[in-house]
């Protein structure tokens, strides 16, 4: 079976309070952590981002368990925040994780769910014999224009999977993908920050296409919702994935251990895999876990998952990277200008 090797995450240790950024823009900080279910959001440092996000991931994930750098015979990065518009992220986590030239490399892009499509992607070239093992990254340093919607949200932080076959820690059992042309959110070339057209995020964009993927899913293994143990939805904001577990059938104790984005905010890319991480952290073997991303534009990928005993075996190391909850513990907050700072918003004249 086709499944999850080993994983890792990486979220910096920098945050900003949402009154913070109400405060500096006149807003109702009230009204914003009630509306988003957010209380505050990862910043990068100063010399972060998506291509470091996503090494340190990747490591992690290989601290976790041994595998030789020349078998990973792929390595895709998923982001909406590549540092370069023409130069791979995955060109440099290959070569930083030690993955010899002997593989293929590319960095994907499709809004919030690029990572969970480099999953896929691993899945089929590894079921098809063409490589021993890939590495599917989500990574994201989120952009949000300053007195935007986005800006209380718009996070750091990034997941890496080690997809393989044979003793895995977690199956996948099966995958399927809904995807329509639906403007929900945008970002043309060349502009700094994405816009979004308010009235479609939530419907016909969010619950249309994560409903309908894991509808699909649904169907197509013939469970329901308490056939799992987990569920892990994308998580723009902490009510989305609330309402729509509690459309499809799921109960908030399913979703409980993946829903990081209070503390953490939107991960973009990196959201629905962070979940995921945070459910393997305290997952069993035997358990089966629900997984569903969405980006924008738009389309949902869904997984069935089910924890094997290897995640309990002398081969695999929870506590040899830290945990999600560990890396969102012990935070150092910033204010508004000292974010702005980190996050380029304002720069130094030279």
């Amino acid at each position: 079976m086709v499944g999850i090797y080993s994983y890792g995450v990486y979220i910096p240790r920098y945050r900003i309070r949402v009154p913070e950024i109400a405060r500096v823009w006149g807003a109702n900080a009230d009204d914003i952590t009630r509306g988003l279910g957010v209380f505050e959001k990862s910043v990068p440092d100063l010399d972060e981002d998506t291509a470091t996000i996503a090494v340190e991931a990747a490591r992690a994930a290989l601290r976790r368990r041994a595998v030789d750098p020349r078998a990973i015979g792929a390595v895709y990065v998923g982001s909406e925040s590549h540092p370069y518009a023409v130069k791979p992220t995955a060109c440099t986590v290959g070569e930083a994780i030690g993955a010899t030239p002997n593989m293929t490399a590319a960095d994907y892009e499709f809004a919030c769910k690029a990572g969970t499509a480099g999953i896929q992607t691993c899945m089929g070239m590894v079921k098809s014999k063409m490589i021993p093992f890939g590495i599917a990254i989500g990574a994201d340093v989120a952009q949000g224009a300053p007195g935007d919607a986005l800006e209380y949200t718009a996070a750091a932080g990034g997941a890496a999977f080690v997809i393989g076959e044979g003793k895995t820690i977690a199956d996948i059992n099966h995958t399927c993908s809904y995807t329509t042309d639906t403007p929900d959110f945008w970002r043309r070339e060349g502009q700094n920050y994405p816009r979004h057209g308010g009235r479609f995020t939530g419907d016909p964009g969010y619950f249309k296409h994560v409903q309908g993927a894991a509808r699909l899913m649904l169907d197509a293994v013939g469970t329901s919702p308490k056939d799992y143990d987990y569920a892990v939805f994308h998580q723009p904001n902490a009510k989305f994935p609330q309402r729509v577990a509690k459309m499809l059938g799921f109960t908030a104790e399913q979703i409980q251990p993946g829903l990081v984005v209070p503390k953490l905010g939107n991960t973009y890319s990196g959201a629905s895999m962070i979940g995921l991480a945070a459910t393997l952290d305290v997952a069993k073997p035997g358990d089966r876990i629900f997984v569903t991303s969405f980006g924008s534009g738009a389309g949902s990928d869904a997984f069935d998952i089910t924890v094997t005993d290897a995640i309990e075996s002398e081969d695999f190391n929870r506590a040899a990277a830290p945990s999600v909850a560990k890396l969102l513990a012990n935070p150092t907050y910033l204010d508004y200008a000292l974010y702005a700072k980190h996050k380029g918003k304002i720069v130094m004249q030279k």
